[in-house]
Protein backbone atom coordinates (compact mmCIF):
# COMPACT_ATOMS: atom_id res chain seq x y z
CA UNK A 1 0.00 0.00 0.00
CA UNK A 2 2.92 2.31 0.68
CA UNK A 3 4.02 4.09 -2.49
CA UNK A 4 7.73 4.54 -3.19
CA UNK A 5 9.05 8.07 -3.66
CA UNK A 6 11.48 6.88 -6.35
CA UNK A 7 8.54 5.61 -8.41
CA UNK A 8 6.78 8.95 -8.03
CA UNK A 9 9.86 10.93 -9.11
CA UNK A 10 9.90 9.11 -12.44
CA UNK A 11 6.35 10.24 -13.24
CA UNK A 12 5.37 13.44 -15.04
CA UNK A 13 3.31 16.26 -13.52
CA UNK A 14 0.12 15.07 -15.21
CA UNK A 15 0.59 11.48 -14.00
CA UNK A 16 1.22 12.73 -10.47
CA UNK A 17 -2.00 14.76 -10.41
CA UNK A 18 -3.82 11.69 -11.70
CA UNK A 19 -2.42 9.47 -8.93
CA UNK A 20 -3.23 12.19 -6.39
CA UNK A 21 -6.88 12.24 -7.50
CA UNK A 22 -6.96 8.44 -7.35
CA UNK A 23 -5.57 8.39 -3.78
CA UNK A 24 -8.03 11.09 -2.69
CA UNK A 25 -10.94 9.04 -4.08
CA UNK A 26 -9.68 5.93 -2.28
CA UNK A 27 -9.36 7.90 0.96
CA UNK A 28 -12.91 9.15 0.58
CA UNK A 29 -14.17 5.58 0.05
CA UNK A 30 -12.27 4.38 3.13
CA UNK A 31 -13.72 7.18 5.27
CA UNK A 32 -17.24 6.34 4.09
CA UNK A 33 -16.62 2.69 5.01
CA UNK A 34 -15.30 3.77 8.42
CA UNK A 35 -18.45 5.79 9.12
CA UNK A 36 -20.53 2.79 8.02
CA UNK A 37 -18.79 0.80 10.77
CA UNK A 38 -16.08 -1.27 9.09
CA UNK A 39 -13.26 -3.10 10.91
CA UNK A 40 -10.37 -1.36 12.65
CA UNK A 41 -8.03 -2.51 9.86
CA UNK A 42 -9.48 0.27 7.71
CA UNK A 43 -8.03 2.92 10.04
CA UNK A 44 -4.49 1.78 9.21
CA UNK A 45 -5.37 1.90 5.50
CA UNK A 46 -6.70 5.44 5.97
CA UNK A 47 -3.40 6.41 7.58
CA UNK A 48 -1.42 4.84 4.71
CA UNK A 49 -3.58 6.63 2.14
CA UNK A 50 -3.07 10.00 3.86
CA UNK A 51 0.70 9.40 3.89
CA UNK A 52 0.64 8.44 0.20
CA UNK A 53 -1.21 11.68 -0.64
CA UNK A 54 1.43 13.60 1.32
CA UNK A 55 4.22 11.86 -0.61
CA UNK A 56 2.66 12.70 -3.97
CA UNK A 57 2.16 16.33 -2.95
CA UNK A 58 5.77 16.50 -1.74
CA UNK A 59 7.10 15.24 -5.09
CA UNK A 60 4.85 17.70 -6.99
CA UNK A 61 6.14 20.59 -4.86
CA UNK A 62 9.77 19.51 -5.32
CA UNK A 63 9.35 19.30 -9.09
CA UNK A 64 7.73 22.75 -9.22
CA UNK A 65 10.53 24.25 -7.13
CA UNK A 66 13.16 22.61 -9.36
CA UNK A 67 11.62 24.08 -12.51
CA UNK A 68 11.44 27.55 -10.95
CA UNK A 69 15.03 27.20 -9.70
CA UNK A 70 16.17 26.29 -13.22
CA UNK A 71 14.27 29.28 -14.62
CA UNK A 72 16.00 31.73 -12.28
CA UNK A 73 19.48 30.15 -12.50
CA UNK A 74 22.09 32.81 -13.23
CA UNK A 75 19.66 35.70 -12.71
CA UNK A 76 20.36 38.54 -10.29
CA UNK A 77 17.21 38.14 -8.19
CA UNK A 78 15.52 34.87 -7.25
CA UNK A 79 12.22 34.38 -5.39
CA UNK A 80 12.48 34.67 -1.61
CA UNK A 81 11.29 31.12 -0.96
CA UNK A 82 14.20 29.77 -3.03
CA UNK A 83 16.87 31.87 -1.30
CA UNK A 84 19.09 30.54 1.48
CA UNK A 85 17.32 30.88 4.82
CA UNK A 86 20.27 31.30 7.25
CA UNK A 87 19.48 33.88 9.93
CA UNK A 88 18.34 37.47 9.62
CA UNK A 89 21.71 38.76 10.87
CA UNK A 90 23.63 36.54 8.45
CA UNK A 91 21.50 37.69 5.51
CA UNK A 92 22.15 41.33 6.36
CA UNK A 93 25.89 40.94 7.08
CA UNK A 94 28.43 42.44 4.69
CA UNK A 95 29.82 40.17 2.00
CA UNK A 96 33.53 39.28 1.95
CA UNK A 97 34.01 41.73 -0.91
CA UNK A 98 32.32 44.55 1.01
CA UNK A 99 34.40 43.80 4.11
CA UNK A 100 37.66 43.96 2.15
CA UNK A 101 36.89 47.36 0.58
CA UNK A 102 38.78 50.42 1.85
CA UNK A 103 38.14 54.11 1.34
CA UNK A 104 40.67 56.15 -0.60
CA UNK A 105 41.58 57.99 2.61
CA UNK A 106 42.25 54.74 4.46
CA UNK A 107 44.40 53.46 1.58
CA UNK A 108 46.53 56.65 1.74
CA UNK A 109 46.90 56.29 5.52
CA UNK A 110 48.03 52.68 5.11
CA UNK A 111 50.63 53.67 2.50
CA UNK A 112 52.11 56.65 4.40
CA UNK A 113 51.83 55.39 7.95
CA UNK A 114 52.61 51.70 7.81
CA UNK A 115 52.53 49.28 10.70
CA UNK A 116 55.16 50.07 13.35
CA UNK A 117 57.80 47.43 13.94
CA UNK A 118 59.58 47.12 17.27
CA UNK A 119 62.89 45.37 17.91
CA UNK A 120 62.65 42.75 20.64
CA UNK A 121 65.67 42.37 22.92
CA UNK A 122 66.85 38.76 23.14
Amino acid sequence: AKVKITELRDKSQAELTQTLDQYKRELLDLKVQQVAGAAAAKSSKIRDMRKNIARVLTVITQQNRDTVRAKYAGKKHIPKDLRAKKTRAMRRALTKYELSRKTERQQKKDIHFGRRQYAIKA
